[in-house]
């Protein structure tokens, strides 16, 4: 995608509205999700859980502003705006200490 980052996290079987937190501090991206199910059958009780955490670093021009978040089918797609203006390499001076 043209102008941003994205980033896709596969986590099935979770409600994002309750399981899911994407947060972002210093140019890092955290995902944290964690999944509970219960199953019950007659006379049985099954839980299961999981929980899944990622910590990406973003890329310079990262607007964190503008940071979205979408769970469709499974899939979380974090989409991460970029600056339009490229950063150019610049040259340092090196100076002598005589």
């Amino acid at each position: 995608m043209d102008g941003k980052y994205v980033i896709r996290a596969e986590i099935p079987g979770i409600d994002p509205a309750e399981d899911v937190e994407v947060s972002v501090h210093d140019g890092r991206l955290t995902i944290k999700a964690e999944r509970s199910e219960k199953h019950e059958e007659k006379g049985r009780s099954e839980f299961s859980y999981g929980s899944f955490v990622r910590t990406v670093s973003l890329p310079p021009g990262a607007q964190e502003d503008g940071i979205a978040a979408a769970y469709n089918r499974g899939i979380l797609t974090v989409t991460v705006p970029m600056s339009a203006s490229k950063s150019e390499a610049k040259r340092v001076e090196v100076t002598s200490g005589e």
